[in-house]
């Protein structure tokens, strides 16, 4: 399975993050997966990378051209394959159309943004992979607490939260993506009822 990661290009973050990151990554690799991911070299994209690394999976990095160019973000020098995209836009749909799963760790404003962007495609029919958010240290107990506020007030059904897991450990992870069944019922997530 090739597996999309998600997650902080930051170095200025906690080990716990790193570890937990670069562990699972080591996992999946084991078990036969691969990697496509944002093509970082820090934070915990790099943490991914250099778990599916010792791991011996595959790994593919997809980078806008003027990451490069500008020097805006440490490219990770181990991948298999790196594709260089016009923009960020492009970018995303390359790693959203190669990945049959997706996971998010902890991150910043980017990581939000794949996320609720994959959540949507999925409750819009436009794909039905599996959605594992890994919270290590709590990270995204507040995220969870409020997308039940969104439910409550009825800005989305609660039927959108069973399309995606949150989850603490690296196991739990695992078994979701390997267990995952496709549910089918795509833009029926959006009615209020259903």
């Amino acid at each position: 399975m090739k597996i999309c990661v998600f997650g902080a290009a930051s170095a200025h973050i906690d080990e716990i993050y790193i570890s937990k990151v670069e562990e699972l990554g080591f996992e999946l690799a084991k078990k036969g997966h691969s990697l496509v991911f944002g093509a970082g070299g820090t934070g915990l994209m790099g943490a991914a990378a250099r778990g599916f690394k010792r791991g011996g999976g595959h790994i593919h990095g997809v980078i806008p051209e003027f990451f490069k160019e500008e020097g805006v973000e440490l490219i990770y020098d181990e991948c298999d394959e790196i594709t260089f995209t016009e923009n960020m836009s492009e970018r995303k749909r390359k790693m959203e159309d190669e990945a049959d799963a997706f996971i998010i760790v902890p991150g910043g404003i980017g990581t939000f943004e794949e996320f609720f962007e994959v959540l949507t495609l999925k409750q819009l029919g436009r794909h039905d992979k599996a959605i594992v958010i890994f919270n290590i240290n709590d990270y995204y107990n507040a995220l969870e607490k409020f997308m039940h506020t969104v439910a409550d007030r009825k800005f989305m059904t609660f039927n959108c939260m069973e399309m995606y897991s949150c989850v603490d450990s690296g196991e739990e992870v695992i078994e979701i993506l390997e267990n995952y069944v496709p549910e089918g019922k795509g833009w029926k997530k959006l009615k209020i009822g259903d």
